[in-house]
């Protein structure tokens, strides 16, 4: 961009690459609207406002121009796709920009992984910024492929679109002064740092915010996400595929309130992202459900750039980045057309001129896992287990206490009980280590379901009625090189390959949400009636979430942050 170019357009002394004529701005910094024609160049608005001339013109007729949209926080990896595909998906429905946490390729692939990332994302019409990744392993109770220190992450920091700290997971080490996260959040001080706290209040809050996160996308209910905003916490509304929220917090946002909160899709899948929308879908509703349309905007636009920094978007305004979002009236939501850095990109929710993006080689994925030579056996020593319980639509889970089904002086699965065993073998470094357990809610009534995607670790993890089945499901997921399979005893019933690093597809987004449907209704055909039991399963090993989780070390007490015994 030549600064001088711009001016000389922006008084009118030279012609703008693109004046978009008739257009309706909505101003998210006074909360009006006006009409007014927009001049373009060199990507950046150069001017508002009439006599601007242009080599290119577009009549609006009318429409309303809003800012693009920008998702608070997302794991990319999370769509199954590459970034390429990821924003072919996005853009269409809005999102323009993306602050990314790439911790879920990190805990594979470490440094290397976040590189990729950034260079799969760079030159995208979808700008993605980075956040460095906090908690890598998200705790010592769990084995990651790499761990970043504060070295790393510092060294990081020095990338152009790495903007700020991720979400910091381990809320018991930023309240309690832990050495090693101390230096992690000292070395980001003066650069934004998103919190992970969930069911964190009371004076354990305020030790937490004192240590440096500012804000947080964990909130479940009204009361905990309002007293997350009183000390001072941005709060960021989250509509994944697994962790729907935002029906919970609409009766919490007031327009006194709104200018605080941000609306982020954290983990969204292919089926969702394609049919329901991202950030588009939470703007819907939460106009819908009465707060001014303005107000909602914001959240999607001005207030995330604002908590981030990020002076040149959210807005429509002189020397801001040329990305728009057209519309036909607010209340509907209905986009028209996108427009990223001055160039027109989408038309009635159609990606446009979409080209072949180039893309780094592709990570080898660490698959370091003998089937054959782990062993699933769970030896009875008592009557009484633990049990993890799924809660449908959250990530959240119950902590039980179950009776143990006994044969042979082992414990075994009890599908009639809706008491299925659940494995978490441990793939990176090849030390064969497998967490054993309990799970009560995926409803599997035979077979099993296995996966590399198995938040934060990305271990193998699996779930089924029978030891034959679960031995199958994680063969097949390790020969592929990572993916996600169905089985019912020896045979493969589905099976989606996930070749980059475990987590991601080389396919189009389209194709990747056929493979997904496939797994899923041959999970559905065994018994499972959740939504989507594969993400369901997936952060059945996140052992920040409480309540009861599950790594390759076993059993973790989230509550208490500890490990703990299967046997009660």
């Amino acid at each position: 961009m030549s600064r001088a170019r711009l001016l000389a357009v922006a008084r009118g002394e030279e012609p703008a690459d693109v004046a978009l004529r008739g257009a309706v701005v909505l101003d998210v910094c006074s909360g009006t609207s006006r009409q007014e024609d927009v001049a373009v160049a060199d990507g950046r608005v150069a001017g508002l406002g009439p006599g601007y001339e242009a080599l290119s013109e577009v009549d609006l007729g009318g429409a309303l121009v809003l800012p693009g949209f920008i998702d608070a926080h997302v794991h990319i990896e999370s769509s199954l796709a590459t970034p390429a595909q990821f924003a072919r998906t996005v853009l269409p429905r809005g999102t323009t920009t993306v602050v990314s946490d790439p911790h879920e390729i990190a805990n594979v692939h470490g440094i290397e992984g976040i590189r990729w990332m950034l260079d799969a994302s760079e030159g995208l019409p979808l700008t993605v910024y980075v956040m460095a990744s906090s908690c890598v392993p998200a705790t010592a109770m769990s084995t990651s492929g790499a761990n970043l220190d504060a070295g790393a992450l510092t060294a990081l920091a020095t990338h152009p679109r790495v903007i700020g700290l991720a979400e910091v997971m381990n809320f018991p080490g930023v309240i309690h002064g832990d050495t090693d996260l101390e230096r992690k959040l000292t070395a980001f001080r003066s650069m934004p740092i998103d919190g992970h706290a969930p069911g964190v209040l009371g004076k354990a809050l305020n030790a937490y915010v004192v240590g440096g996160p500012a804000s947080d996308h964990e909130s479940t209910s009204p009361d905990e996400a309002a007293e997350k905003l009183r000390r001072g916490m941005r709060l960021f509304v989250r509509e994944a595929t697994n962790a729907r929220n935002l029906d919970a917090l609409l009766p919490l946002l007031t327009v006194a309130n709104a200018r605080r909160v941000s609306l982020c899709t954290d983990d969204r899948q292919p089926p969702d992202l394609l049919v329901e929308g991202g950030i588009d879908m939470m703007l819907r509703r939460v106009i819908r459900s009465g707060l001014p349309p303005v107000e909602a905007v914001r959240m999607a636009t001005l207030n995330t750039a604002e908590h981030f920094g990020l002076r040149d978007r959210g807005l429509v305004a002189p020397g801001s980045v040329a990305d728009f979002v057209v519309v036909e009236s607010l209340d509907r939501l209905d986009i028209r057309q996108v427009w990223s850095h001055g160039r027109l990109v989408a038309q009635d929710g159609k990606i446009l001129g979409w080209p072949a993006w180039a893309e780094p080689a592709v990570p080898l994925p660490s698959m370091t896992v003998d089937a054959e030579g782990i062993s699933l056996r769970i030896p009875a020593v008592g009557r009484r287990v633990r049990v993890i319980e799924v809660v449908p639509d959250q990530i959240v889970t119950g902590s039980a206490v179950a009776e143990a089904r006994i044969e042979g002086g082992e414990a075994m699965a009890d599908p009639a009980r809706d008491l299925l065993k659940i494995a978490v073998v441990e793939r990176h470094t090849g030390s064969g280590r497998v967490g054993l357990g309990f799970v009560r809610g995926m409803g599997l009534r035979a077979g099993a379901m296995a996966g590399t995607v198995a938040h934060d670790h990305h271990n193998v993890i699996a779930v089924g009625a029978d030891d034959r089945s679960m031995r199958a499901a994680i063969r097949a997921v390790a020969r592929a090189g990572g993916g996600l399979a169905v089985t019912r005893g020896a045979d493969v019933l589905a099976l989606l390959e996930l070749p980059v690093a475990g987590l991601m597809s080389t396919e189009p987004i389209e194709d990747v949400a056929r493979a997904l449907e496939d797994v899923v209704v041959a999970a559905r055909s065994l018994g499972s009636t959740l939504r989507d039991p594969f993400m369901a399963m997936s952060f059945l090993g996140l052992e920040v979430i409480p309540a009861l989780k599950i790594t390759d070390q076993g059993l973790v007490d989230v509550d208490a942050f500890t490990l703990v015994d299967l046997w009660v």
